[in-house]
């Protein structure tokens, strides 16, 4: 057979793309469900030494955010690349395919690119712990292949300690505050186990071992393996040597924050009516212990993930990023949980390691969102995202931590509830029900928040002389004119 110079370069083409797709970057999402920044590298009391680990070798974000503070709305968000006043996704039912049917998501662009794309365990939402071990709110346009494992604490649910909730309530089961044992009513409140077994019993133990057993596949084209952990979201549960590393008695908590409250909008309290759920000291000390078990608890898995990578040599030509949905209270403000807008809540851990990158061990103080995930992989893996995308690639930081970067991050939350008070409706509509809507934009130095458009309160908090917000300035003088351009920056997000 003759070889003519049209076949030779066809040859040399087919050479050619055959070494570019060997040599395409895998990637890893390694997410943690309601994680927020209080591991041992954010300066945080949890033990967490492979996320600790991970952060050395690749850049850490330390102003990085969600767009809204619940599951659904932000895992939708940042798989999608939009804000959820586009995906119309405002709390854990809806379903995003339903608002926009064609938009291609991030784990459909590799995809749709001849990767090998693949979820283990909970990536878009799941109710927990009920719809553990299912599909829940899955995606199936995103994936290749799915596993949906499900571990004894799923079966050791009759043995959950949960605090209380007011009786009359739909549970009906217990006082505010006090502790119960197996009311079945979980998901949404604080609750918790110290677990007989081993870490390879629970549930994220098996994403664990399903990963690694993803990982020692061998296979012709580049992986997109997206591993979703439940914890540390309620309920609290890990083996019990993870709360021997927290004793009681050495936990701190926060300091009675009825001052705090008060000088808050009421509405802006709204996921925990009641200061701390009514609990004692003693019970709040134990709800933080279980907390942080169970973040350490994740973390041993997550170290078992990234080991397997480096086992089989594929750490470097993989990229590597680890993030949380949202941040979490452990009693700032007197609140527990996520779906308010203050830092805890909103901010979230984000790491990322590029394979060969010269910032290694780096940080960013830059403000970043969740949103930018979605064109930062896509830049970094040379992929075209869906054109509608409303995130920035953080490529730039990655490269130069420290360069000049002038973007917010807009934040926001819907309870979605009536609310009869004059004072919040502004006294315009009186005993007409009114929805609780809050939005957020963070700038290095400010937090700006208004509810209802101002109508229900506004809220200023500088976090050069004010970390922790417990200083609001909206009503200052000395900073009329800083919530004047605030105003105006949070109006941009919502166009």
């Amino acid at each position: 057979m003759r070889l003519t110079p049209a076949l030779l370069l066809l040859l040399l083409l087919a050479c050619v793309s055959s070494f570019a797709a060997e040599n395409r970057k895998n990637v890893l999402l390694l997410v943690s469900d309601d994680c927020g920044t209080r591991m041992g590298t954010y300066g945080g009391p949890a033990l967490t030494p492979n996320i600790d680990a991970l952060a050395r070798e690749g850049v850490r974000f330390d102003r990085a955010y969600c767009q809204y503070a619940l599951c659904n709305p932000s895992r939708t968000s940042f798989l999608t690349g939009l804000r959820p006043d586009t995906t119309r996704v405002y709390d854990n039912a809806t379903e995003f395919r339903k608002v926009i049917p064609d938009i291609v998501t991030m784990p459909e662009m590799f995809k749709n690119n001849g990767y090998a794309v693949a979820r283990i365990g909970k990536l878009y939402h799941y109710g927990v712990p009920k719809e553990i071990g299912t599909n829940g709110l899955d995606d199936p346009k995103s994936w290749g292949q799915v596993w949906n494992p499900r571990g004894r604490d799923c079966d050791d649910e009759d043995k959950i300690f949960s605090i209380g909730v007011s009786a009359g309530s739909a549970a009906g089961k217990g006082k505010m505050g006090e502790v119960l044992v197996g009311t079945g009513n979980y998901g949404g409140t604080l609750s918790w186990l110290a677990a007989d077994g081993d870490d390879s019993e629970q549930t994220d133990g098996k994403i664990a071992a399903q990963a690694i057993n993803y990982l020692q596949t061998k296979r012709d084209t580049p992986f997109f393996l997206a591993v979703g952990f439940f914890r540390p979201h309620t309920p609290y549960v890990s083996p019990k040597k993870y709360f021997d590393l927290y004793p009681k008695n050495k936990l701190e908590i926060v300091p009675d924050p009825t001052a705090d409250r008060a000088s808050k909008p009421q509405v802006a309290l709204s996921n925990t009516a009641v200061a701390n759920y009514g609990m004692t000291e003693d019970t709040q000390r134990t709800a933080k212990q279980a907390y942080l078990a169970s973040m350490s608890f994740m973390d041993a898995q997550f170290g078992l993930v990234l080991a397997e990578l480096k086992k089989q040599g594929l750490d470097k030509n993989t990229l590597v990023i680890f993030i949380s949905d949202h941040g979490y209270n452990l009693g700032e403000h007197g609140l527990w949980q996520k779906r308010s807008l203050y830092e805890d809540s909103t901010r979230v851990p984000l790491i990322i390691r590029d394979p060969g990158m010269k910032t290694s061990g780096q940080s960013t103080k830059r403000v970043t969102e969740l949103l930018d995930l979605y064109p930062t992989v896509a830049d970094l893996c040379g992929l075209q995202p869906d054109k509608r995308i409303q995130g920035k690639s953080l490529r730039p930081l990655l490269e130069a931590p420290d360069r000049a970067w002038s973007d917010v991050a807009y934040t926001q939350v819907d309870f979605g509830a009536a609310n009869r008070d004059a004072s919040f409706a502004g006294g315009k509509q009186k005993n007409a029900p009114v929805r609780k809507v809050g939005r957020s934009v963070r700038t290095e130095r400010y937090r700006y928040t208004e509810w209802n458009g101002g109508a229900g309160g506004i809220e200023l908090y500088d976090h050069n002389t004010d970390p922790k917000e417990l200083t609001n300035l909206a009503q200052d003088p000395a900073f009329a004119q800083i919530s004047a351009e605030l105003k105006a920056t949070l109006a941009k997000g919502t166009n």
